[in-house]
């Protein structure tokens, strides 16, 4: 059966600030976005999520590439003939994850960084789990007072879900 993760609260706003996840619980999903002046192939879904593969966490991947807008424009009427192409088979396989200094925490409930594509950036989802760390940095400029990076996890308190106290502060008073 598939083990229905306990979502966090709406994430506390924290301004002028970075945020990043190092791993991600299971039941999570995250999003590509091409960069400016690609855009990704028709069809394609943007979309991963972390799911349980055989008692560990991975990352299921669907086909996507985001290509050069240029490019696309100036084949754009050529591709309507080509029928020919036979699916690559090995497309379908997700890639195996590397695996870097996660182990101190359990492997099964968690996935590690999601490969990169190429010209896209990963969004992160405003849906977090259980479990989920995310770290802090204020972005260069609006580092004011200390400290200016930190980590808030979303745990399980009294059966009460909440995020733990977040001490950064990014300001960009002069």
């Amino acid at each position: 059966g598939f083990l229905f993760a306990e979502k966090c609260p709406t994430l506390p706003r924290t301004e002028f600030a970075d945020v990043t996840a190092e791993t991600y619980p299971l039941g999570t999903k995250l999003y590509y976005e091409c960069d400016s002046g690609y855009t990704r192939r028709s069809g394609q879904y943007l979309g991963i999520s972390c799911q349980s593969i055989q008692q560990v966490a991975s990352w299921v991947y669907k086909e996507f590439e985001c290509i050069d807008q240029k490019i696309l424009l100036s084949t754009a009427p050529m591709t309507e003939l080509d029928f020919t192409q036979k699916p690559e088979r090995n497309a379908q396989s997700p890639a195996p994850q590397r695996r870097e200094n996660l182990s101190d925490f359990d492997q099964k409930d968690f996935c590690g960084p999601p490969k990169t594509i190429p010209h896209a950036s990963l969004r992160l989802n405003k849906q977090y789990y259980v479990g989920q760390v995310l770290h802090f940095k204020c972005q260069s400029g609006y580092d004011k007072q200390s400290p200016t990076s930190g980590t808030s996890t979303c745990k399980k308190v009294n059966g009460k879900i909440i995020w733990t106290h977040l001490d950064v502060r990014c300001t960009n008073d002069s």
